[in-house]
């Protein structure tokens, strides 16, 4: 039986992001841990940590029987899933480049997919203890200072410590652009300098993996463009969130929305505001 895309369907996407954040950690912590680093086919990188985080997740939403696409697992044919109705796209590790350099700045990205369209998100920033999620009739949330979700405590109750999303800043005036902290392209340099003609104050702030999307979400920047390549699992957790929280997401230069489930799974340049 599949389950609704409702409040029992981000539940569930909840607890696999603070498992697989549980898991990430104890790698993470472990002093005599190399990571296990491996290359990918594109020479990306790949650690003990986001296999780890994919296993979890997996093993977490099989009760859905809702199809899984996960950056690190087998990737079904185009001529399957395009039937697809609903799928999670997953990202286990999102910035495991930042996972290496030991920053803190990277996420688990979850995301309920229908007709195309992210319907709800979960991120969860495990070495921040910082929990982002969205689903359309609830709206947009972050919580701090959180690393488990029993099994007695309600999504009732996690709302109840929860921040609505976006948050007035204390600086309004301020145009704050946040950009990618591994990816800064001459097109982002560009639309920088455009905003900086626009505005009298202009703030740029440098983060990695899919925080720059939840930044915007919670109303601490403006806009995030994206001029550099990115693929669906990157961003679909993000674009629910910002969705939710009554931001745009959609492809540079057209009005167009971001879509998911395409044969070819990169993204097109993108903003978020």
């Amino acid at each position: 039986m599949i389950i609704e895309p409702t409040n029992s369907g981000l539940s569930i996407a909840i607890r696999a992001a603070l498992e697989a954040g549980r898991r990430i950690m104890q790698i993470y912590d472990d002093p005599a841990q190399d990571f296990g680093i491996e290359r990918k086919a594109d020479n990306s990188p790949l650690t003990l940590a986001d296999k780890a985080a994919h296993h979890a997740i997996c093993s977490l939403l099989e009760p859905t029987n809702i199809p899984v696409l996960s950056e690190e697992g087998a990737h079904e044919a185009y001529e399957k899933r395009k039937n697809w109705e609903a799928f999670w796209l997953v990202d286990p590790l999102d910035g495991t480049k930042e996972f290496i350099k030991k920053n803190g700045e990277f996420t688990v990205n979850i995301a309920l997919v229908l007709d195309h369209r992210p319907h709800l998100g979960v991120i969860y920033v495990p070495a921040r203890r910082e929990l982002y999620f969205g689903e359309p009739l609830l709206g947009a949330f972050k919580v701090t200072d959180i690393d488990q979700w029993s099994e007695e405590e309600s999504l009732t109750q996690l709302l109840d410590r929860a921040t609505q999303l976006p948050v007035k800043r204390d600086n309004p005036d301020t145009y704050v652009i946040v950009a990618s902290r591994s990816h800064l392209s001459s097109e982002t340099e560009e639309f920088i300098n455009r905003a900086k003609a626009e505005h009298d104050h202009v703030e740029c702030v440098s983060s990695g993996s899919s925080l720059k999307i939840c930044l915007v979400a919670e109303g601490a920047a403006d806009v995030y463009p994206r001029y550099a390549p990115t693929m669906e699992w990157d961003t679909a957790a993000g674009h629910a969130i910002a969705t939710c929280a009554g931001k745009q997401v959609y492809e540079a230069g057209a009005d167009n929305p971001l879509k998911y489930n395409k044969e070819d799974l990169h993204n097109p340049w993108f903003i978020v505001k």
